[in-house]
C-alpha cells in the first residue's frame, strides 16, 4: 500500500544504526518485517556527531524523519564502565538531549529510545518492573518542568536509590531519558517513549574482551582459547545472573513498540524470569556451541558487578502473549557461528 492508497509514509530514522541492535532491526526489516509505507534510514557516527547539537539538528533537517528509534550511545562492558564513568555520563547526556530536542524541533511524531535495566536502584526488590519507573503525568497539564522533576525525584521509583556503582555514569544518563520523555509529553504533548531491554547479544556485537559486554567477550575468549588450546578464563565467580535477549528478537519487539505501543511509560523487553542464567551457565553454553572442550577457570580477583537484575516481562506478555523468543542456546549458537565466520571484520 502506498501514500496514494491512503497511508501517509513514515520516514524512520535509526540512530546507532550500525550497532548491535541497529543491524538487527535492519536485518528484520529486510527479511520481510518492513512495510511498504515505511522508509528506513540507518545512521551512525560517520553521518553526524550526536554530541554536537548543530550536527544533530542538521541530520534531522536532512532526513526529515517522522519517527525515530534512538539507539546511539556510548556503551561498554563492566570494566570499561568502571574506568570511564564520567565519560559515559557526559557523552550520553549530550547525545540524548540533542536527539530528543532535535526530534521535538523538527516535528517528529514518535521517538522510541533504548534504556537499560541498570537504571534501577542497586538495592531494590525483584523482579523489577515498569511500576518502579512510573509516575502519572496528566495530558498537557499546567504543571511546569521544575514541578515535574521534583515529583519524579521524590517518588520511590527508579530515582529513590543509586544504581550500581560500577556503571553509575551510564545508568544516570539513561534514567534522564525517562525524565525527558515525560517532560516533552507534559509540556509539548510529544509521543516520546522508551524500552528497557535486558542483556542484548547477537551478530554485530562488540566482541572486545576488555571493553565489551559479558557474553560477546566470552565468545571471543572461547574462540581464542580453542585456537591456542588453552583454558578459558572467566572473569569473576560466574555466579551473577542475567536475562539475555537475542538481538533479532529485540528488533522484532522494537518494530511493535514503534507501530503499536502508545504509552509514554517505558516497557521492559525481556525473556521471562525463568530464563535467567548464570554467567557460568552462559560460558558453558558458549563452550558447547563452539565445541570447546578445555578447562573453565574463574578468576575471582575480577569484579562480578551487579549480582542480578531480574526483570518481569508481565507487561510485555499482556500486550503480546504469543511472542516467541529464540531459545538461549540456539541464539548463542547462531551468534558464535556469525562471529567465527566474520572474525576478521567483527568489532573486537
Amino acid at each position: 500500500m502506498t501514500e496514494a492508497a491512503g497511508l501517509a509514509p513514515k520516514r524512520i530514522l535509526v540512530t546507532g544504526g550500525t550497532g548491535l541492535v541497529g543491524r538487527a532491526i535492519e536485518k528484520v526489516v529486510a527479511d520481510g518485517e518492513g512495510r511498504p509505507d515505511e522508509e528506513w534510514i540507518f545512521v551512525s557516527s560517520r553521518d553526524a556527531d550526536l554530541t554536537n547539537a548543530a550536527e544533530t539538528k542538521a541530520l534531522f533537517e536532512q532526513h526529515k524523519p517522522t519517527h525515530v528509534i534512538h539507539l546511539a550511545a556510548m556503551v561498554g562492558g563492566l570494566f570499561k564502565n568502571i574506568r570511564y564513568n564520567l565519560d559515559f555520563w557526559r557523552r550520553n547526556i549530550h547525545i540524548n538531549d540533542n536527539v530528543l530536542h532535535s526530534a521535538y524541533e523538527t516535528g517528529v511524531q514518535k521517538v522510541v529510545s533504548c534504556l537499560s535495566t541498570c537504571i534501577f536502584p542497586d538495592k531494590t526488590t525483584y523482579p523489577i518492573n515498569e511500576s518502579m519507573v512510573s509516575i502519572s503525568v496528566p495530558v498537557r497539564s499546567p504543571v511546569g518542568i521544575p514541578a515535574l522533576l521534583n515529583s519524579l525525584l521524590s517518588c520511590p521509583q527508579i530515582h529513590n536509590g543509586p544504581p550500581h556503582s560500577s556503571n553509575f555514569g551510564y545508568s544516570y544518563a539513561k534514567r534522564m531519558i525517562d525524565i525527558q520523555n515525560r517532560g516533552y509529553f507534559e509540556q509539548h504533548g510529544c509521543r516520546f517513549t522508551a524500552v528497557i531491554p535486558t542483556n542484548v547479544f547477537g551478530p554485530y556485537d562488540n566482541f572486545n574482551i576488555e571493553d565489551g559486554h559479558v557474553l560477546p567477550g566470552l565468545i571471543h575468549k572461547v574462540y581464542l582459547a580453542k585456537q591456542t588450546g588453552s583454558a578459558l578464563t572467566v572473569w569473576g565467580t560466574g555466579k551473577p545472573r542475567r536475562q539475555f535477549i537475542y538481538s533479532l528478537d529485540l528488533a522484532r519487539l522494537f518494530l511493535w513498540v514503534l507501530r503499536e505501543y502508545e504509552e509514554v511509560e517505558p516497557i521492559i523487553l525481556s525473556v521471562g524470569e525463568e530464563d535467567e542464567v548464570s554467567i557460568k551457565e552462559a560460558a558453558e553454553a558458549i563452550a558447547e556451541a563452539m565445541d570447546f572442550r578445555g578447562e573453565l577457570v574463574f578468576d575471582t580477583t575480577k569484579a562480578d558487578g551487579q549480582f542480578k537484575k531480574t526483570a518481569s516481562n508481565a507487561k510485555l506478555r499482556h500486550y503480546l502473549p504469543g511472542f516467541q523468543f529464540t531459545p538461549f542456546r540456539q541464539a548463542v549458537k547462531e551468534t558464535c557461528a556469525w562471529f567465527s565466520a566474520n572474525y576478521a571484520n567483527a568489532r573486537k
